[in-house]
């Protein structure tokens, strides 16, 4: 079960590092080194970057959920 566990928390630690580079940087630092420094013409976010939102927000609370499963796991085990 913690196999298990830890197995998808590795995923999702991932997933999470894919989803938060995708997003447009939101000015200046390191995300101008990437390409992350140009503007696009349209104005506000798109219904890609809501959804990219939403799904990295998901991810991230299926994140911590995965981390305070797997301490309970271990606190009981132990």
């Amino acid at each position: 079960m913690v196999l298990g566990f830890s197995i998808t928390l590795i995923v999702f630690s991932l997933l999470l590092m894919l989803l938060v580079l995708m997003h447009k940087g939101k000015g200046g630092g390191l995300s101008d080194m990437f390409g992350g420094g140009m503007q696009s013409s349209v104005g506000g976010s798109s219904v890609a970057e809501r959804n990219l939102d939403r799904i990295t927000v998901v991810v991230g609370l299926m994140w911590v959920a995965c981390i305070v499963v797997l301490g309970l796991l271990i606190k009981a085990n132990n």
